[in-house]
């Protein structure tokens, strides 16, 4: 198995540039499948989620090509649709959490898909009612077979209808709107999540020939139409790179420049970093974050602790939270960190406790960091990724602990952030890719 080996304590500096949106990835490249003309994505992040939707995609019969390193062109003219009774497609859907995306697309041009109960986190429940509600709203029958954990959907006359989503969800929006853009008549969707990838999915399809109003609102208008054409999309530049890096130069000390971060689409994070006392300076679209020795955490006007919590956007999103934690125990000052959206995301704290770190865990949704102020330096230990977030949460704490640390379990990492050991020595980290077997305990 690969590992990490990390040989922290050592500031970075440079230049570097965050890759393409995992997330906006995911429904962008399912969105292919509404059309059968040519459409041409760049910005494509090289990551294991993304690489694993578009090989699924090309099983499914779409004509793929490769342009350069992150750009590719998609023709979804003839689909496959007997490769889901198939035995590769329960193992590759199954596997990707992503996949659940194409569903959606598949209905509104087939009237009919199918997909295996995905995969991916372990970071506790995350549904899949929000997606199928809102399927069943818009006319789709659907059937879960518990003997093969398979879901087969039906939906051979989707009307449009009023739709209020049961949760903010963006993978859930985003596949109700998919399918209800070839809809007939209108669809209301409210309580509709508006994060700048979905906007971005919106205006894509809008150039496609879709009909969809109140982009960027939690109220999204969409008029049916009865087919869309080809178009071209770049992605926006991952946001969540973008405050992992900004939590990697505070923890290491480090002056490093975040190049082209589309800095009117980060909404509140670089707020929340300077809550944390973490210093940043726009340059034209580049986010600048000089070395420094000390930051200390805000109160609140009242004097009491800062409270940093997850809500849907434009609230600071979840994915960030895990980093924010790591930064806070460097820093000066209390903070209770509030995971609302997802439970057992906090359990990585026990790592940073033996690294050192003065955390309490209050329950599965909250944790108490005591900021050292640098004052006792984190130690190098090993362990194991537990998901996506904490797993880069774990190697920042790395780079800037005294000692050897090694990080088993990368995979996760590299689900979604590519090429990071390489992007991370341009910066000067000491760090190397290694074989090593996960501990046992």
């Amino acid at each position: 198995m690969n590992a990490f080996e990390i040989i922290g304590g050592k500031p970075l500096k440079g230049e570097i540039t965050p890759q393409g949106a995992k997330n906006e990835a995911l429904q962008i490249i399912s969105a292919v499948l509404l059309t059968e003309k040519k459409v041409t994505i760049s910005n494509i992040p090289d990551i294991k989620d993304v690489n694993k939707l578009i090989e699924l995609l090309s099983d499914l019969g779409v004509t793929i090509e490769r342009i350069n390193k992150d750009t590719y062109t998609f023709e979804a003219k003839n689909i496959n649709l007997d490769f889901f009774q198939s035995a590769t497609f329960r193992t590759k859907g199954g596997s990707l959490r992503g996949s659940i995306m194409i569903v959606g697309p598949l209905l509104a041009r087939f009237g009919k898909a199918a997909i295996p109960k995905p995969g991916g986190d372990k970071i506790g429940r995350r549904r899949l009612d929000t997606h199928f509600l809102g399927f069943e709203k818009l006319g789709a029958r659907f059937d879960y077979d518990a003997k093969t954990n398979f879901f087969t959907v039906d939906a051979t006359n989707l009307k449009g209808t009023y739709i209020l989503l049961d949760e903010a969800s963006v993978t859930g929006t985003a596949n109700v709107l998919m399918a209800a853009v070839l809809a007939k008549g209108t669809t209301t969707l409210y309580n509709a999540a508006c994060e700048p990838y979905l906007q971005q999915l919106c205006k894509m399809l809008n150039r496609m020939g879709a009909k969809i109003s109140g982009i960027g609102s939690n109220l999204l208008t969409i008029e049916g139409v009865t087919k869309l054409g080809g178009t071209e999309h770049r992605m926006l530049p991952d946001m969540i790179e973008i405050g992992s890096f900004i939590g990697l130069a505070a923890m290491t000390q480090s002056e490093i420049t975040i190049k082209d971060v589309h800095f009117e689409e980060l909404g509140i994070i670089p707020e929340i970093f300077r809550r944390l006392g973490i210093q940043m300076e726009r340059r034209g679209d580049d986010l600048f974050i000089p070395a420094q020795k000390h930051y200390e955490i805000e109160s609140f006007i009242d004097g009491s602790i800062m409270t940093i919590a997850d809500a849907p956007w434009p609230g600071f999103t979840p994915d960030l939270l895990s980093i924010i934690l790591v930064v806070a125990t460097q820093a000066k000052g209390t903070v209770l960190i509030h995971q609302k959206m997802f439970e057992s995301r906090l359990f990585f704290v026990d790592k940073l406790i033996d690294m050192g770190a003065q955390i309490i865990l209050c329950d599965p949704h909250r944790a108490t960091v005591i900021g050292l102020d640098r004052k006792v330096k984190l130690k190098g230990l090993e362990m194991t990724s537990p998901d996506i977030r904490a797993g880069v949460s774990l190697l920042i704490a790395a780079l800037s602990a005294e000692g050897t640390s090694i990080i088993h379990n990368i995979e996760q990492i590299e689900r979604g952030y590519q090429h990071i050991d390489e992007r991370l020595l341009a910066l000067g980290a000491n760090i190397k890719r290694i074989s090593a077997e996960k501990p046992s305990h």
